[in-house]
């Protein structure tokens, strides 16, 4: 996989607005981690909360990503994607269903699917006409508060990259040390929450030091 281009996809902290590091101080944070490197997407993921909240919080961060020739994706809310100005959404199982989401978007936003480890999800997503697909989680996450499945196995990513033009997301406990492994297995783009936002030198030495990894995965492989 040594010619595949492989991009970071940060995804916010959980709850911005509510633990302790409120829209108006991640701002300046998200500025930075930015400027630092490449970052394809940002996704806006913000959980129970309010509907004004999420919108107030896209508000505040929209122009900071778009304005650096990055995507800004809304997790879940199809519907909030068009009300706030974002280039697409991500939608999960659970959430709103691929058919929905693109009728709410239109033809032109970026649709995005979790497909965790199901092949037959993922070709039904990618044979819709989703953007992309994800897969994973691939490491332990403290992100999500949810009982950890077994891990992902990255042949699925090379699996894909062998069948499909559709690109791949890997998620799910990503850091700057283990990231190596998913590239080489043909990841698209990877994206990171905790591993960008906890990182030990902050968000934009790990940006940094993410696309330094990837790099250097790419010319190892």
């Amino acid at each position: 996989m040594a010619d595949k281009s492989c991009r970071l996809y940060a995804i916010t902290p959980p709850d911005i607005a509510s633990d302790g590091r409120d829209v108006a101080s991640f701002a300046p944070l998200l500025a930075a981690a930015l400027d630092a490197g490449d970052v394809a997407s940002v996704q806006l993921r913000l959980k129970d909360v309010p509907d004004d909240a999420i919108l107030r919080a896209c508000d505040a961060l929209r122009d900071i990503v778009q304005s650096r020739g990055v995507a800004l994706i809304m997790n879940d809310r199809p519907d909030l994607a068009v009300k706030g100005g974002c280039d697409g959404v991500h939608v999960g199982r659970e959430d709103a269903a691929y058919a929905e989401a693109r009728k709410l978007v239109g033809p032109d936003s970026v649709v995005g699917v979790t497909c965790y480890a199901s092949r037959h999800l993922a070709l039904e997503s990618a044979e819709a006409g989703a953007d992309y697909v994800a897969f994973g989680g691939f490491f332990r996450t403290t992100t999500k508060q949810v009982a950890f499945r077994d891990p992902t196995d990255p042949e699925i990513l090379t699996w894909w990259q062998a069948l499909m033009t559709v690109p791949v997301v890997a998620i799910g406990g990503i850091t700057v040390e283990n990231c190596a492994m998913l590239v080489r297995a043909g990841a698209d783009f990877l994206a990171v929450t905790a591993g960008i936002w906890d990182y030990k030198d902050g968000p934009a030495a790990a940006v940094r030091d993410f696309n330094k990894a990837i790099a250097a995965a790419r010319t190892d492989s």
